[in-house]
């Protein structure tokens, strides 16, 4: 469908080319000649963007704009000024709008202001959906993601957390399958109850069952005092079992009674203690080939496999990679008093096109690292480690690679790049280094799926 567009200008010769334009664009343009007319025509149907002028006639763009969002809320507006008029362009802001351009418009800066804000609007409202979807109680736990891997997750944990079943979370590891088993708990009865949780990799067999299930005095050496084990501490609440594959068969049987019997003994107990404990295991193997090679326990495989979730790999989840980073960039500055104001554009294309075989665990090592380590306010590729810059891009004064079968495009890409990061990111010196506009530099950058 194409998205409706409002133009409101008393102009009508600018009025008529802006339609003929963004008509040619794809959008379906509907025009109104001043801002009376354009609270009529909101009240009566939907747009997807305005574009308004601020002088008019009878009703200004300031005013108009003001009562348009009472009927609308979250229509985006764009506000056309005067060159020089900051003072109306501020006060347009401060009102709502969503952008503002100035006259004579540029098409170009005009097509990027519209596309951003269709974006925006499209995320909003997918947000806004996903949103209803999961309820609007539903704790996302700190989770980060809107790639349509994540989303697809975050609905499916919305369906089984409200349930009393036990999950199985697969994923490789770093791609934070503990963060998913904190929204379960968090999103379920048993949220106010104790949330437990235990690597089962991190400890030999014999003082493993001595966590889980505690353990009398005497009970083996060492054993100089009476412990309660970690599932009598989840009582009434969740249990998470972490690197659940790593378990020797002797502990999968306990774990296999509690599930069925809800009850266990302590190490060197002779009596049963009474549990009701809701079971989230994770690993990051392929469990049933485990089972298959007879590793598991094909019992305790499906009792714990009631629900199966699996958090996708970083590098399936590209879309996420941009907020994720800048999540742990502020979270770093913060915790090591830096004032970094972000990346630049070489150093995010570079975390774009990494493989990410550690996934955001890795990610947030490298942007911690990459904080603690730049002399710049932004992070640059130069920051970033080896593994990621490659050889061709270990220093960014090497000649740009001109071998042959490389496209012009992509020796370009890398020249604007590279221009960037001698400026620090600044658009505009970069551009006069080059001898391009900076609009043009813009729409390269567009191009390259950089904003």
């Amino acid at each position: 469908m194409k998205p409706n567009i409002l133009i409101v200008d008393d102009e009508t010769p600018h009025r008529a080319m802006l339609d003929t334009v963004l008509s040619a664009e794809g959008y379906n343009v509907i025009q109104a000649e001043d801002g009376d007319e354009a609270i009529e025509l909101v009240g009566n149907q939907f747009f997807n963007l305005i574009l308004m002028d601020v002088r008019m006639k009878r009703i200004d763009g300031i005013k108009a704009l003001q009562q348009i969002l009472k009927i609308s809320p979250q229509l985006p507006i764009i506000i056309m000024t005067a060159y020089g008029s900051v003072d109306s362009a501020v006060k347009a802001m401060k009102s709502g709008a969503i952008d503002y351009i100035t006259k004579p418009i540029d098409i170009d800066i005009l097509k990027i202001s519209i596309d951003k804000a269709l974006t925006s609007q499209q995320i909003t409202e997918e947000n806004a959906l996903l949103k209803e979807r999961l309820g609007e109680k539903f704790d996302i736990a700190g989770i980060i993601g809107r790639s349509k891997p994540m989303k697809r997750l975050l609905e499916s944990i919305s369906m089984v957390a409200p349930s009393d079943a036990n999950v199985l979370i697969l994923g490789e590891s770093g791609t934070g399958k503990e963060l998913i088993a904190n929204a379960i708990h968090q999103n379920s009865y048993r949220k106010d109850k104790p949330f437990i949780k235990i690597n089962c990799a991190a400890l030999p067999d014999t003082l493993l069952e001595s966590e889980l299930f505690g353990h009398e005095k005497g009970a083996f050496t060492g054993a100089i005092g009476k412990k309660m084990g970690r599932f009598k501490l989840a009582d009434k609440g969740s249990i998470f079992l972490d690197e659940i594959a790593e378990m020797a068969p002797p502990t999968q049987a306990k774990i296999l009674r509690v599930i069925q019997e809800q009850e266990f003994e302590p190490v060197g107990g002779t009596s049963s203690i009474k549990v009701d404990t809701r079971i989230i295991a994770a690993t990051n193997r392929v469990l049933k080939k485990e089972v298959e090679e007879g590793n598991f326990r094909e019992d305790l495989f499906y009792r714990l496999n009631v629900v199966e979730l699996k958090v996708p790999p970083l590098r399936e989840r590209s879309d996420d990679i941009l907020p994720l980073s800048n999540y742990f960039l502020a979270k770093y500055t913060k915790k090591n008093k830096r004032q970094i104001s972000g990346f630049t554009p070489m150093a995010m294309d570079l975390l774009m096109r990494h493989d990410w075989p550690g996934n955001v665990r890795e990610l947030e090592n490298i942007i911690e690292r990459s904080v603690i380590m730049t002399r710049s306010n932004t992070i640059k590729s130069t920051d970033l480690p080896a593994t990621l810059r490659g050889e061709d891009l270990d220093k960014v004064t090497e000649p740009v690679d001109l071998t042959p079968g490389r496209s012009l495009k992509d020796v370009e890409k890398e020249m604007i790049l590279r221009t960037l990061e001698e400026h620090n990111g600044n658009r505009t010196h970069a551009a006069k280094t080059l001898g391009i506009s900076r609009r043009t530099l813009q729409l390269k950058l567009k191009d390259y799926g950089i904003t």
